[in-house]
Parts: C-alpha cells; structure tokens; sequence
C-alpha cells in the first residue's frame, strides 16, 4: 500500500473510517484514533514518537483523515477536500505534494470536484458563519480542523512522508453550536457539555448533526475508495 498509517480524530470519524477499510480486501493500512484539538494531540504524538512505532519514520506515509469545517462558499458539505497546507498562529506547514498528487489522482475520477486546498487550524470551534467567512478571507483559508497543524509539525519533523484527505461537515453559511466547552482536556468529547450545547441551540445543533452524518458518509465511502485494489504500488 502507498499509505501505511491512517490518522483520524477518535469517536465518529474513526468509526467511519474503520468501516469503510472493512470492505476492503487484503492488506490495510493501521488506524490509529487522535484526540481532538491542538495541545491533545501534540503530547499524544509526543508520547508516540518515543515509541517503536516512529523508528522507521522516514519511510513511514501517513494519511491524516476526518471532518472538516468550510470558510469559503466554494465549499459544502459533503465535499471532499485534500490539504496542499496548514497554517496556525502565523505558522504554516506543507503537506508531501507527492504523495498529496497520487491521491488526487487516484480520486479525482470518482470525486470530480475533489479540490486542493489550505487550511486553518484552530484552538476552539469555529462557529459563527460570520467569522468562518472572516477568518478564509483575512488568512486565505479554505477550511477548518483542529488537528492538521500539530500533525503535520510532528510528523514533518520525525521525517514521516504526510497528505491529508478530509470531508466538509458545516458550512459557512449557518452558525453551528459552541462545543468547545465540550471538548476535554486530552481532546476527548464529554457527553453532557455537549448534549447542553445542543439544547441551547436546537436549530444549529440538528444543522451540525445532519452535516456530521452527511460529512461521515462520505467519508467511509471515501475511505473505501481510496483504498481499493487501485490504489496499491
């Protein structure tokens, strides 16, 4: 296989992309499950790095996969979105564009409006429509995550060969509920924070919900797709 490691945030996401390997024959990359959020994620990766899982990173090809938040009205959900970068505080990492163009290629057949794009990482939820649209167009964004950045700072530095491939949940045309309280402090989601979030925004909460479920479709169809006999040197 081109890639031998698939990074996705822990929960829905992981879940979408495990079924989707399940149809898979053969050989499959490892899944591993990241939490959620900047500071989560970088002492996670930490901690792995000091493991053997990183004594043969320079030949290691990662795929970072999940969800994903627009900033721009190029892009809605459910669409397919492949990272050419990804900025934090004025920061800016670089995916592999080699790696990044078989995956285009591979893809672009079945996923004709697949586009290449840059992305913010961000320490909370973005959730306003206003300052999604502010945000893409003061720093010439195109979505949204809470991970990219860490991952890519890590794994660019340990020499690991790194894409990333992620599926448009929100748009920036509707504000989606606060969940950053929700979110614990090693990146895992806590039920109540979130189930009161939802109550106190019912419309943005069933808008945010049908993106998800819409956004983890797509993304365990991906998933398949990717990695079907097609996709193997």
């Amino acid at each position: 296989m081109i890639i031998d490691t698939i990074f996705v945030p822990q929960g829905s996401e992981y879940g979408a992309v495990c079924r989707g390997l399940r149809r898979i024959s053969g050989k499959i990359p490892k899944v591993v499950a990241i939490p959620v959020g900047v500071k989560p994620l970088t002492t996670y990766l930490q901690q792995w790095q000091k493991q053997e899982h990183w004594q043969n990173a320079q030949q290691s090809k990662v795929l970072v996969m999940g969800l994903c938040g627009s900033l721009t009205t190029d892009h809605c959900v459910g669409d397919v979105v492949l990272y050419e970068s990804c900025i934090y505080q004025q920061r800016l990492q670089e995916c592999d564009r080699s790696l990044t163009t078989k995956i285009y290629s591979a893809l672009q057949t079945q996923y004709p409006a697949l586009n290449l794009v840059k992305s913010l990482t961000s320490d909370r939820v973005v959730c306003s429509a206003v300052e999604k649209r502010y945000l893409g167009e003061t720093l010439g964004a195109d979505v949204v995550d809470m991970e990219g950045f860490a991952a890519l700072e890590l794994l660019n530095k340990v020499g690991a060969t790194v894409a990333m491939l992620r599926v448009v949940s929100d748009d920036c045309r509707h504000d989606i509920p606060d969940i950053t309280a929700a979110i614990n402090v090693d990146g895992s989601l806590q039920p109540l924070p979130l189930t009161l979030s939802f109550l106190r925004q019912p419309i943005a909460a069933t808008r945010l919900i049908r993106g998800s479920l819409r956004g983890l479709k797509v993304l365990e169809q991906l998933t398949t797709s990717l990695f079907s006999e097609k996709f193997k040197v």
